[in-house]
């Protein structure tokens, strides 16, 4: 272990970009995740059909290809992305992937009296995916997306092999100048638990506070909406 101990600070300066790697990953899975899960659940074709085709892609091909063909086949096809783009743009789209069948199933299993109440109140399309559906929707995807982010944080040692200098990258320097691979791998699979863990906590105190069983969340809907400010009492 104190073969290590000097590259200590190479590999935290690894784990900030495995870090950011997670936070911009998991920027971009959100938006991803909602942008494809909404367009699949919609009733234009044109919408639903490239959606379907786009989850299903990404959902069943190994996420290391992709990374090697936004990274090396792009290219050839006369758009070169930077190791660190490439890295976040595959983990993202992979990810995001999962994530939209996280929406469409939260979304869906909400009652259906929930839609049929807003058509009531002469809410548009948007008012009601707003104002009713997503408000209690959110709170069901939490757990599943607290679930996708940990895997995304696990999946970044794969930008590794782009030459992303992430905490993987920088172990491999050092086991490669010690020969310490136990302690090396050792040292690194502990950085990532307690990433990992922080990660958990973090989404699970989330949870918590997006809980509609909390006394401050509980409004009905039409409290919420007839409300001063409120959609119709606006």
């Amino acid at each position: 272990m104190s073969q290590i101990l000097p590259f200590l600070p190479l590999l935290l300066n690894g784990l900030l970009i495995t870090l950011a790697l997670t936070a911009v990953g998991v920027v971009i899975t959100v938006l991803v995740a909602f942008a494809a899960g909404l367009c699949r659940m919609s009733r234009r074709r044109w919408l639903s059909w490239p959606a379907g085709v786009f989850i299903e892609i990404f959902r069943g091909t190994s996420m290391l290809v992709q990374l090697f063909w936004l990274f090396f086949a792009l290219p050839f096809f006369g758009v070169q992305l930077v190791p660190f783009a490439a890295a976040v743009l595959a983990l993202g789209l992979n990810e995001g992937a999962y994530g939209a069948e996280i929406v469409r199933g939260a979304i869906t299993a909400l009652p259906r009296g929930q839609r049929e109440g807003a058509i009531a109140l002469s809410l548009t399309p948007y008012q009601r995916m707003r104002y009713v559906i997503l408000p209690q929707a959110i709170p069901a995807m939490i757990p599943p997306f607290g679930n996708v982010f940990v895997d995304l944080l696990k999946n970044t040692s794969l930008v590794s092999l782009v030459t992303v200098a992430d905490l993987t990258f920088r172990a491999q320097m050092v086991r490669s100048t010690t020969g310490a691979t136990t302690a090396v791998f050792g040292t690194i699979l502990v950085l990532y638990f307690v990433a990992a863990y922080a990660l958990s906590v973090g989404m699970g105190r989330l949870e918590r506070r997006m809980d509609p069983g909390r006394p401050e969340l509980r409004p009905t809907l039409l409290q919420r909406l007839f409300r001063p400010g409120g959609v119709v009492g606006s």
